[in-house]
């Protein structure tokens, strides 16, 4: 993967009325080939490059079905996912059961690049995630080497 596919930055952007939300100019060409929106952990909404979510759909797939997180886990991101494609002024439609799930109402959202996937956040939970992983820094590089990074 070059560093031109990696989905990285902090924008503030607005969700409309019809709870639609652009995505950053920069950041649209990932999209290109199709996307899909889901509900994702810590409250947000996650949207995911069709080639990412085949791969994560189909790691989710391979977990034992005798296993009940695994269970769990794959019915939250597939019942609420939905294909996804940019408008022609770069926006992409939040269904209300995903505005409802992550707290979106029309006005403000922050759309945060995730690496593989970009995050639409609520500012009123996003700005405490936010500030927790700030002031916690080296907290969060501890658990990071513990997985070997």
């Amino acid at each position: 993967m070059d560093r031109t596919s990696f989905l990285t930055g902090e924008f503030r952007h607005a969700l409309d009325d019809r709870g639609r939300v652009a995505v950053p100019m920069r950041l649209r060409p990932r999209l290109a080939q199709g996307a899909t929106l889901a509900r994702w952990l810590d409250g947000c909404l996650a949207i995911f490059p069709a080639d990412t979510w085949e791969d994560l759909a189909a790691r989710i797939q391979a977990l034992p079905t005798t296993n009940a997180a695994a269970r769990q886990f794959g019915r939250f991101m597939s019942s609420g996912a939905v294909e996804v494609e940019l408008d022609r002024q770069g926006r992409v439609l939040v269904p209300s059961y995903l505005r409802e799930y992550a707290d979106l109402t029309a006005g403000e959202v922050v759309v945060v690049g995730a690496l593989n996937r970009l995050e639409i956040w609520a500012p009123t939970r996003w700005q405490p995630y936010r500030s927790q992983i700030e002031d916690e820094p080296e907290a969060l590089a501890e658990h990071l080497a513990d997985l070997g990074i």
